[in-house]
């Protein structure tokens, strides 16, 4: 039987539980999930959170600011971030591996090509490839998007079946109800020029994502016939309770 290919994107506000620590809890809570789905689906992640990694270790003082700091501390910050998915992921029976990528490689076909056969081989062989933005050469993600897009990208030019984008919030809320305080599920998208409309843009406190991005990244999806799926990953369970459908989240056709 083919298994189901899902791209999961993970942000840094989930990684971290919305503190200043990564979760080691919620990397766990993401394995024993992946464990319990690996003989229907085939994971392949996108993660962020090196930055916030490194900021528990370091402080970097430089005449610098923004940008190059950022990157500097992405680089501080992988290789801990990699090390402990592939200590929890080993607890749970996953292997795992690190993929780094910039825009500039879906620019060319040769490099694209690499990607798909590099990523098809480690699935093939049951490796989950976790992949994050190339930061200390390329900084689009850093400056907008916490890797929405790249994941967007990454999961056209791989033709994964479902792309899930988790985030903190239960998907895509009602502009209305945003405004009244008391947050409404957008639930199915079919419309997508109704969806910007709905959008209050708002930047998430350790990413630099918020849902403008989503939304651009669902629309890369969407152009690739690939249906997009934003979910809260701060919940325990939250990929097992979202393909079966018992939380609220928004499915963008």
């Amino acid at each position: 039987m083919k298994k189901k290919r899902i791209l999961l994107k993970i942000g840094s506000n989930t990684l971290t539980k919305e503190t200043d620590n990564i979760s080691r809890g919620k990397i766990e809570d993401i394995a024993n999930q992946i464990a319990k789905l690996k003989d229907t689906c085939e994971f392949i992640i996108v993660s962020s959170g090196a930055i916030a990694v490194a900021k528990q270790f370091v402080k970097l003082e430089s005449k610098q600011k923004g940008v190059f700091v950022k990157q500097a501390l992405a680089s501080i910050g992988q290789p801990h971030l990699i090390r402990i998915y592939q200590e929890i992921f080993r607890e749970y029976g996953l292997l795992s591996s690190q993929c780094l990528l910039s825009y500039s490689d879906f620019e060319k076909q040769e490099s694209k090509n690499n990607i798909v056969n590099t990523i098809n081989v480690l699935v093939n062989n049951n490796y989950i490839p976790i992949i994050n933005e190339n930061d200390t050469v390329a900084t689009d993600e850093i400056k907008f998007g916490d890797n929405d897009k790249l994941a967007a990208l990454t999961a056209s030019l791989l033709k994964v079946d479902l792309c899930i984008i988790a985030t903190n919030t239960n998907g895509i809320y009602t502009k209305a109800s945003i405004e009244n305080g008391s947050p409404e599920t957008i639930k199915v998208v079919d419309n997508f020029d109704e969806l910007k409309a709905q959008v209050v843009d708002s930047k998430s406190s350790h990413g630099s994502g918020g849902m403008e991005s989503k939304i651009a990244a669902a629309a890369v999806a969407k152009a690739a016939n690939i249906e997009t799926w934003i979910v809260n990953g701060l919940e325990d369970n939250f990929l097992l309770n979202t393909l079966e459908d018992k939380v609220d989240f928004t499915k963008i056709k």
